[in-house]
């Protein structure tokens, strides 16, 4: 999660299982029921495993130079900083660390404050416990960052991080941002409501930014991904994107965080938006136009085919037009058809926090299929450039989660498939022409169930390449 602003903290070591603590943190005695944390599996397991307690206050240190400890005496600054300097440079260990400075960790400074663990559908996916720790600015270590691992870091109010995230100046993942906006509205006083629970914040809806809502939906769709994002995006107004699931569970899911989006915004939802046609993005829109009571709204070209699936779109979204939401602020949405997946997909874009809704796009998770003749490669290049001209910061695909560096992203993803057409070309002038033969000589790092989509893309490379008069 490079670019995105955390709490201290990071892995579990193997010494942190054998290093002696003071004390114990207090309200680690709490009863924790697995399906009370968001995103838990069933087989989650212990509330604080060996080493957690000492992972964070080695952690902390590490990133701080913050060390809550007991002695007989308190280390000088001199000594503090040159046994983190051997951790940060691996040439010692805490143990030793600890040894030498003549310290003990101690434990119960600190006091639990809730544990997290990512939703499934990340690729990457953590299980993170969090403690609060009261450091008095009479300490006489005080916190100082040494970049490496960290770009930046600072003292900051819990209020003024939020407003950070609101004006789009951070991104902060949703644990961070539920501790912040309790931190700020109670002090450490609202340290329960730092736990998340069956009666804490929602646990399907994350948002990333303000006003941006996203709820991964367990729907029909193509592996690796299991999941397609419904967006909730507004304040006083708001939409919905992309409700993909027709499952009773997952349209339950979706109608509890939009209205729990709405409610929190004091907001209502105002009508459906669709990226384009695909199942896996339009499964749940009569359950959800029927529970909302809203219209549905739509590319021309998505709109014709939606008819062969008994779906009817009540207002046409076109190229350029912009879509103010009403709230505090508002949220001007740019409306982009970009046809390359589909010849009716649209993106929208947030002006304001320079946020894409990439559809598929992009993906975070996989590459984005051509498929002719509906998917066309020469307007998914040139849907591309497009994106590529407005800059967005960050971009929210349809599979998995927020991408950071959108635009460096964007420009890489159509290099990677220009690097492709490169290959297949070769390919062609070398004789071989037929596109299942060119798939195991291009694509030499994908598996027997992934050619048949492969060579789809190699038919889409093709008819680009002639296209070009190159072939």
């Amino acid at each position: 999660m490079g670019g995105w602003y955390a709490f201290p903290g990071g892995a579990l070591a193997s010494s942190d299982k054998t290093i002696q603590l003071n004390g114990t943190a207090a309200g680690l005695d709490i009863a924790c029921n697995p399906t009370d944390v968001p995103g838990a599996d069933p087989e989650l397991g212990p509330l604080a495993p060996a080493g957690v307690v000492c992972c964070a206050l080695r952690e902390l240190f590490e990133e701080t130079g913050v060390l809550a400890h007991t002695s007989d005496s308190d280390p000088s600054t001199e000594s503090m900083s040159a046994a983190r300097d051997k951790l940060l440079e691996d040439a010692a260990h805490f143990p030793t660390a600890l040894k030498e400075l003549g310290v003990k960790p101690d434990a119960s400074r600190l006091v639990w404050a809730g544990r997290w663990v990512t939703p499934r559908f990340s690729p990457v996916r953590f299980d993170a416990r969090f403690f609060l720790l009261e450091w008095p600015e009479s300490q006489a270590h005080q916190p100082s960052i040494i970049t490496g691992e960290l770009d930046a870091g600072e003292w900051i109010t819990p209020a003024e991080g939020v407003r950070r995230w609101a004006r789009s100046e951070a991104l902060i993942a949703q644990p961070i941002l539920h501790a912040l906006r309790v931190l700020a509205q109670d002090g450490p006083e609202g340290v329960t409501r730092l736990r998340p629970g069956p009666d804490g914040p929602a646990p399907f809806r994350i948002e990333f930014r303000r006003g941006i809502n996203s709820i991964a939906l367990r729907t029909r769709t193509l592996p690796p991904a299991s999941t397609t994002n419904a967006i909730v995006m507004g304040g006083r107004e708001m939409v919905l994107i992309d409700p993909g699931s027709d499952d009773d569970r997952q349209i339950a899911i979706l109608d509890r965080a939009a209205r729990s989006a709405a409610q929190a915004a004091g907001g209502i939802v105002t009508a459906i938006w669709l990226t384009h046609h695909h199942q896996d993005h339009t499964a749940g829109v009569e359950l959800m136009r029927k529970k909302l009571g809203v219209p549905v709204c739509a590319h021309p070209l998505t709109a014709e085919r939606l008819v062969e699936q008994g779906i009817e779109v009540d207002q046409l979204l076109e190229e350029g037009r912009i879509v103010t939401l009403a709230g505090d602020p508002p949220m001007r949405i740019r409306v982009l058809h970009t046809p390359g997946h589909a010849r009716g997909h649209l993106c929208f874009y947030d002006e304001g926090s320079k946020t894409l809704i990439a559809g598929d796009i992009m993906s975070a998770q996989s590459t984005i299929v051509i498929d002719p003749p509906e998917g066309n490669m020469a307007d998914y290049l040139e849907s591309i450039d497009k994106l590529v001209a407005l800059e967005p910061d960050v971009a929210l695909p349809s599979h998995g989660t927020l991408i950071n560096n959108a635009t460096e992203k964007l420009k890489a993803l159509k290099a990677h498939r220009l690097r492709r057409e490169e290959r297949i070309l070769k390919a062609w002038r070398d004789g071989v022409t037929e596109p299942t033969d060119i798939v195991p000589v291009v694509y030499t790092d994908i598996g027997e169930m992934e050619k048949p989509l492969a060579a789809r893309q190699v038919i889409a490379h093709l008819e680009r390449l002639e296209g070009l008069g190159q072939l």
